[in-house]
């Protein structure tokens, strides 16, 4: 008797780790679209981030992991039924393939993919994107293209296994993908009142460098994590994260030093992010000199793309078209630039040893064209539906006054001490009652006693 399927500790465990994260992912990627936005529409930008973690991680259990890794139907979609809802708890044998690794924690590392994939769409519409339509959208757009497009790059479709198209951990699937969308949901929505005329930067850039750095460290798991095991593979697609990634800083900082005659911390934190995106489909399939000039290319040119917005007229308000989509398409192409035998042979799939080439390199480009148009084109019909039913942009009056208070009844900064008014006095420290009494509204103690004038305040 064969004997029965053993959990292989070790992978599971990198596993584990790796998918807690890639999940810390979609935190910091809420503050680095936080810190990039305006402030009265910061946490309405947060909280597309955090709601995609709610909902696409329902989503993925019940449906969309069959979806995207049930077994093959048509090239473009899994079997629905092979784990919808994962129907009762998993035996100890119910492995993902040979390795190792129970099917429930594959089945959490891939939904983190889902979640981040999604929130990256909503950089493109801050300030004036209804949440309720955001929802909707996410829910949408998730179902209809994220789920079939995992399964035509991963899954066993027609993109992965028939075209041989390679995508190591999600510049196609993620990336482009959401890129294309990000870029459909900006022009359904239009641009912000008063783009591009007034100025419209960061309000938080310490917040944007922290969540930068939340992605970098995140992303290790999400690249060197996708080999499921500790091996050579995984070490490759590690060093390459990080060497591509430093380069691409370098890359976008010396493209800004030129244009403007000054590198800043936002151009350094987008320059680490455009690397992360453009080395995410290559990382285990080029040499680590070929990861660096990947990484020097995209940060220039993701640099020099941002800025196409303004040429062509489109307010992808947080450049995600710019960075994720022009970054994907690099890094994707790069497969078949520079592909290595020496490299691909450590990442061996079902006997084939990936190197590159013309032909890979025209099928990369297929696969990237493929995905940027389903991907395009879906969103945009989804955002025009929702547009012309249930509103998918806020009123003028909302976005003048502030999204966060429209649509949350919150804001991010209360400068105002608690129970009483805010001002000058209170923020340096004048007009504090006496111990005992909060002040009001109306200036009065907390035994009803007015409140001693500021003069005598001051004076003890």
């Amino acid at each position: 008797m064969p004997e029965a399927p053993t959990i292989d500790t070790g992978n599971t465990a990198w596993l584990l780790i790796s998918s807690a994260i890639v999940l810390l992912m979609t935190p910091g990627l809420a503050l680095f679209y936080g810190g990039l936005n305006r402030s009265k529409g910061v946490l309405n930008m947060m909280m597309m981030s955090f709601s995609s973690m709610g909902l696409i991680s329902i989503l993925w259990l019940f449906y969309g992991f069959s979806v995207a890794f049930g077994d093959d139907q048509n090239g473009v979609w899994g079997d629905l039924g092979q784990y919808l809802g994962t129907k009762t708890f998993m035996a100890e044998t119910d492995l993902w393939g040979e390795t190792g690794i129970p099917l429930y924690v594959f089945m959490a590392f891939q939904m983190m993919f889902a979640i981040i994939t999604v929130a990256l769409i909503s950089g493109a519409v801050s300030d004036r994107a209804k949440f309720s339509g955001w929802l909707l959208f996410a829910f949408g757009w998730a179902t209809l293209v994220y789920f079939p497009v995992a399964h035509m790059v991963w899954g066993g479709g027609f993109i992965g296994a028939t075209l041989g198209a390679l995508d190591f951990a999600g510049g196609t699937a993620v990336h482009i993908n959401a890129g294309a969308a990000a870029l459909a949901l900006a022009l359904v929505l239009g641009r912000r009142a008063g783009w591009p005329r007034e100025g419209m930067k960061p309000h938080n850039v310490p917040m944007v460098a922290l969540g930068a750095g939340l992605l970098w460290f995140g992303w290790f798991g999400f690249n060197a994590g996708s080999e499921l095991t500790a091996d050579s593979t995984t070490a490759i697609a590690f060093l390459n994260t990080q060497v591509a990634t430093g380069a691409a800083v370098l890359g976008w900082i010396v493209v800004e030093w030129l244009r403007n005659g000054r590198p800043t911390l936002v151009g350094a934190s987008s320059g680490a992010i455009a690397g992360l995106v453009a080395i995410t489909p290559a990382c285990a399939f080029v040499a680590p000199w070929a990861a660096v000039l990947l990484g020097l290319v995209a940060g220039a040119v993701c640099a020099v793309a941002v800025g196409l917005k303004y040429r062509l007229g489109f307010d992808d308000s947080l450049d995600v078209v710019g960075v994720h989509f022009v970054g994907g398409w690099i890094g994707c192409l790069w497969i078949g630039l520079f592909g290595t035998s020496t490299v691909s042979s450590l990442v061996a799939r079902e006997g084939l040893f990936y190197g590159g080439g013309a032909t890979q390199l025209g099928v990369q480009a297929l696969s990237a064209l493929i995905v940027s148009v389903v991907s395009f084109a879906i969103a945009y019909g989804l955002a025009f539906l929702i547009e012309k039913t249930i509103g998918f942009r806020v009123s003028a009056e909302a976005e003048a006054d502030g999204i966060d208070i429209a649509e949350h009844a919150e804001s991010a900064y209360d400068l105002s001490p608690a129970g009483g008014s805010g001002g000058a006095f209170a923020l340096a420290g004048i007009g504090t009652p006496a111990a005992g009494g909060a002040t009001g509204a109306t200036g009065a103690t907390g035994d009803g006693e007015p409140a001693a004038p500021v003069s005598e305040k001051v004076a003890g």
